[in-house]
């Protein structure tokens, strides 16, 4: 996609408060995309453009203090991040309630804008996702997720970036959007970084269950960063809404853009059901 309103446009520009940096493109029905803990939205590019090519108007912000966006100046929280998201979808003048794609961290951030703003958000889509907040331990024990210790999650997420298949392609969009905002803003990420590990979202996904909101959950068989006791308690807290399995690791969008276009029609399904579904390969 390279021409007219199909390109994926990075720009800056005064949004939802402060200097923001957001990727924009496409045509079609909007879906907003929130990325994970460290990277930023530049870091998707790839399944970015897979959702534009399968006609949608992509808007993929870089939320406070990541990739160029002004930090917040309030406390942190999943609440004040869901804030800002909020004001970034009524600033950037979208109309009628968007799609929402949230990846791991920007899952927890996806759950509670639908959460504190239903007028805005048409549909949740649940991307490897924090929340639900549990944790299987060395002994088989399922544990909440804020007693896992810090040095078995940061373990985790190091293997992520191990150069493994396709990830080795992805590799170098992580590493230039991950050190220069742990460079510019050490203390916001790993502030961010503690509040991923420890989220708990039940209140807010139970409210969701009471509502009519589509919402379709999606897990990777080999991510450890989002064991399946968490993806299996996000799922349970939702009343097993529409779900979606797929191999790979916790980026697997990133690792493999081909794979999230053959998925789309599944993550965004005419009708909802209440079985995961495994695509084919």
């Amino acid at each position: 996609m390279t021409d007219g309103a199909n390109r994926l446009v990075w720009c800056k520009g005064t949004v939802a408060g402060g200097m923001t940096q957001h990727g924009i493109g496409g045509t079609g029905r909007p879906v907003l995309f929130l990325h994970g803990w460290g990277l930023s939205g530049r870091t998707y590019e790839p399944a970015l453009r897979r959702l534009i090519a399968a006609g949608r108007r992509v808007y993929a912000p870089s939320l406070p203090g990541f990739g160029g966006t002004a930090p917040l100046e309030v406390d942190l929280s999943i609440a004040s991040y869901a804030a800002w998201v909020a004001d970034y979808i009524r600033d950037a003048g979208i109309d009628g309630p968007i799609d929402v794609i949230g990846h791991s961290f920007g899952g927890g951030i996806a759950i509670r804008v639908a959460h504190d703003a239903p007028d805005l958000v048409g549909r949740l889509v649940l991307v490897n996702a924090i929340g639900g907040s549990a944790w299987r331990d060395g002994r088989g024990v399922v544990r909440p997720m804020a007693e896992r210790p810090l040095w078995d999650w940061g373990l985790q997420l190091r293997n992520e970036v191990r150069p493994s298949g396709r990830s080795v392609i992805a590799i170098p969009r992580i590493v230039r959007e991950a050190v220069p905002n742990l460079a510019r803003n050490p203390g916001v990420v790993w502030r961010v970084a503690s509040m991923a590990r420890a989220a708990d979202l039940a209140t807010e996904l139970a409210t969701l269950r009471r509502r009519p909101l589509p919402v379709t959950v999606t897990w990777s068989d080999r991510d450890t960063v989002i064991p399946f006791a968490s993806f299996a308690a996000l799922r349970a807290a939702l009343g097993d809404p529409h779900s979606v399995v797929v191999s790979g690791g916790h980026g697997w969008l990133i690792d493999d853009a081909r794979l999230f276009g053959h998925v789309l029609p599944d993550l965004f399904p005419e009708r909802d059901d209440d079985g995961a579904r495994r695509p084919a390969a």
